[in-house]
């Protein structure tokens, strides 16, 4: 762990500190910003090792999900949790005593997908369930695993998703699965074309009913092909289309409902969302248009792209299922949280875990840097996030291959990112952020 006291800058607060975690030759990173990868005491959490920001090589034996703990000595700060070819998805359960992860050793309709945990000493390491058929819903079996999963609060439940086609069809259906950790079931419970992006992301609420809820994307106008290769991505506005939405569902398949987000022709959805906190609250990022109406297709057939003047914050609650029509569901409610930042460009974020202090991305300047700002959380559905304080510029190029994907520590003392700085994409925390 190196300190970096040259990533500060004269805009830096007073007193922060910033750190290298990871110096190897070959890439590490944190596991995306939106993934239950800390122990409850916020300081222990997995990263992983041979990766990008969005995942890992399935294949590649030298992946391995780590357990970092800063506050240890040197030899013993960084503990392999797997020791597989194919782990990911990562989720530490919430009491904090498991990693639970999948080894994806699939194929197109064949091979098997295993549910596995292990504590968190690297000990007692089992396998839940092994999947080797199709499941309920489904005539094929689930490959191309999605990389990221969610474990539901009361650590019942673990959500994952990957593609459900048969290698001959196009436009073959992707899916969202639950297992039920105790029963060692799993069940398909969304499947279609548009479910390639999905997200998954558990209500991290203590409530009984709302610990059920899971938020989705779904990417409409995907297109791939027979083998889960993406001919043409969510329709959006590079191509004049309304975008991807951004759903709650019960995690047996029902009670599916809508986000107030995007769709409406004047916004659209980044696909970067997550709960605020514990509540019943969530937070997107959203594009605005610069014009107002669809640009109808040209003279050739081919669309016209959007415009888009500003990346925005936006709160909302889950509303009834009118249609995908996002921001024109029916009852939205919605809070611009950005509404008090001039010429706001926002792209990753993150909460902590009482849903107070905001972390985000802001302003990159690709293949150059981007910023990283700190904020606090007013009233629920009424105030902006407040107080916004510049830390650091990441340094990162901000190309897909180095996001900085920042987030915060479950108590929101201390943030985290990833950058490609030094020439290699490695993993950073920062300590004593300010009170904002």
């Amino acid at each position: 762990m190196l300190a970096r006291p040259d990533l500060l800058d004269k805009r830096s607060p007073a007193g922060l500190e910033v750190f290298q975690l990871t110096t190897e030759a070959v890439p590490s990173t944190h596991v995306y910003m939106e993934a239950q990868i800390f122990a409850p005491d916020s300081r222990r959490f997995v990263l992983h090792r041979s990766c990008h920001p969005h995942g890992s090589d399935r294949l590649d034996p030298e992946h391995r999900y780590l357990l970092c703990d800063p506050s240890a000595s040197a030899k013993d700060r960084f503990l392999p949790l797997t020791n597989e070819i194919g782990p990911t998805a990562p989720a530490i359960s919430p009491d904090g005593q498991f990693l639970y992860y999948l080894v994806d050793e699939t194929d197109i309709n064949a091979g098997r997908l295993s549910l596995r945990r292990v504590k968190l000493d690297g000990t007692g390491r089992e396998t839940i369930l092994v999947v080797d058929t199709p499941m309920s819903g489904s005539k094929n079996r689930v490959s191309k695993i999605y990389p990221l999963s969610s474990i539901s609060s009361d650590g019942k439940r673990f959500a994952g998703a990957g593609f459900f086609g048969d290698g001959r069809a196009n436009f073959a259906p992707w899916g969202l699965f639950v297992f039920d950790i105790d029963k060692a079931t799993v069940d398909l419970i969304l499947t279609g074309p548009s479910w390639c992006n999905l997200h998954p992301q558990y209500s991290r609420s203590l409530d009984p009913q709302a610990s059920h809820d899971i938020l989705i994307q779904e990417n409409h106008g995907n297109v791939c092909d027979e083998k889960g290769v993406n001919l043409k991505g969510c329709s959006g506005p590079h191509d004049g289309g309304a975008g991807a939405d951004i759903h709650v569902v019960r995690d047996d398949g029902s009670n599916f409902r809508n986000m107030p987000w995007g769709r409406n022709l004047k916004e659209y959805c980044q696909g970067h969302q997550c709960w605020r906190g514990r509540s019943d609250t969530c937070v997107t990022t959203a594009g605005l248009f610069a014009n107002k109406v669809h640009l109808p297709a040209s003279a050739d057939g081919s669309s016209k792209a959007m415009t888009v003047t500003e990346e925005i914050l936006v709160e909302g609650r889950a509303t009834e299922y009118c249609g995908h029509i996002g921001a024109n569901s029916k009852g939205a409610q919605r809070n611009d949280l950005s509404r008090n930042v001039t010429a706001p460009r926002f792209f990753h974020f993150a909460t902590d875990i009482a849903g107070e202090r905001f972390i985000a991305d802001a302003n990159p300047m690709p293949g150059r840097g981007c910023e990283l700002h700190l904020a606090r959380f007013g009233k629920a559905m009424v105030d902006p996030l407040q107080n916004w304080t510049y830390l650091l510029d990441a340094r990162t190029r901000f190309w897909k291959s180095a996001h900085p994907h920042p987030f915060l520590s479950p108590d929101g003392k201390t943030a985290f990112f990833n950058s490609d700085e030094s020439g290699t994409l490695q993993a950073y925390m920062i300590r004593n952020l300010p009170e904002v």
